[in-house]
């Protein structure tokens, strides 16, 4: 337990510092491409998650790789490469929605790209002349591309979303803290409900699924959360009460992608995904929490919070 420790400080520390690298390269670019932007599209913003862009870049073809094992507890085998590239596809989208000429195409785009996978995988399986398991094949690949890929896409969104409803004061502009606080926030929870019920745990959240979850960690983990959400309360010009409440919201989503994967890996019959994060276990194990928080993250910044 105390080496288990010590690897996810020591490498949690490492992936920290490697995230704030490449968000401050995304701050970075974003303020010095504002000049561009107004001149080329009339926009009063610059290019923003070209570091988020990276670094999902960089995690998404391990993840579909650890995701395709688990798959093939049922004999579900997408093929990886495709489902790697039409996930990128997807985050690229997202990216892409803040640049106004693409604006119009942006809905068909994506019904392309997730159709494109499903042809490609079938193209795939008709190259091989095999027609056993030709179902199974395109839809696994589309299911871990929407899995991985549609959830970082809304991860990207937020990033590159700036609302023009400012005479509604309903706008909302995404930015490097933003992301940042999300990650934190959503990370915060773990900390907090694995101190918290090492500490207090006595009831078992769900015992057939995941034993080591406590009601009492998961109490501590959703006051962690809704307090390092509060105390980004005026960096993001949001009221003490809201921002605690949407830390508690996502750090409770978060908690459920975590039992999203578990429900995958106790399928799989693993105890990681992966074992490319000492102390962690495998990307999708890192990332699995953050992304199924992303989208309820959207939804709450398009809908409550003000500008």
């Amino acid at each position: 337990m105390e080496r288990a420790l010590r690897n996810r400080l020591f490498f949690g520390s490492l992936m920290l510092l490697g995230l704030f690298g490449l968000l401050w390269l995304d701050d970075v670019i974003d303020r010095s491409s504002r000049h561009w932007m107004e001149a080329h599209f009339g926009v009063k913003y610059g290019v923003g998650g070209v570091g988020l862009m990276i670094a999902l870049l960089l995690m998404l073809p391990a993840a579909t790789v650890e995701l395709a094992y688990l798959f093939t507890a049922e004999h579900v085998r997408p093929y990886r490469s495709l489902s790697s590239i039409g996930s990128g596809a997807l985050a690229l989208h997202a990216f892409l929605t803040q640049f106004p000429p693409f604006a119009p195409i942006a809905a068909s785009t994506m019904a392309f790209i997730i159709v494109f996978v499903m042809l490609l995988a079938a193209l795939r399986r008709a190259w091989d002349k095999e027609t056993q398991d030709a179902i199974v094949r395109m839809a696994g690949t589309v299911l871990a591309t929407l899995y991985l890929g549609g959830l970082a896409w809304f991860l990207m969104a937020i990033r590159v979303k700036h609302s023009d409803a400012t005479h509604l004061k309903l706008g909302f502009h995404g930015s490097t803290l933003v992301v940042l606080m999300i990650l934190i926030v959503v990370k915060s929870t773990d900390i907090g409900a694995y101190f918290g019920g090492r500490a207090f745990g006595r009831r078992k959240l769900i015992l057939w699924l995941s034993p080591g979850k406590t009601w009492e960690g998961l109490f501590f983990g959703l006051v962690t959360s809704a307090l390092v959400a509060a105390a980004f309360s005026r960096a993001i010009h949001q009221p003490f009460w809201k921002a605690a409440l949407f830390g508690a919201c996502i750090g409770a989503i978060g908690q459920a992608g975590d039992l999203l994967e578990s429900l995958m890996k106790r399928d799989a019959e693993v105890k990681d995904s992966g074992k490319l994060i000492p102390g962690f276990g495998g990307v999708l194990d890192v990332v699995d929490s953050p992304l199924v928080a992303a989208p309820f993250a959207y939804l709450w910044f398009s809908f409550f919070f003000r500008s």
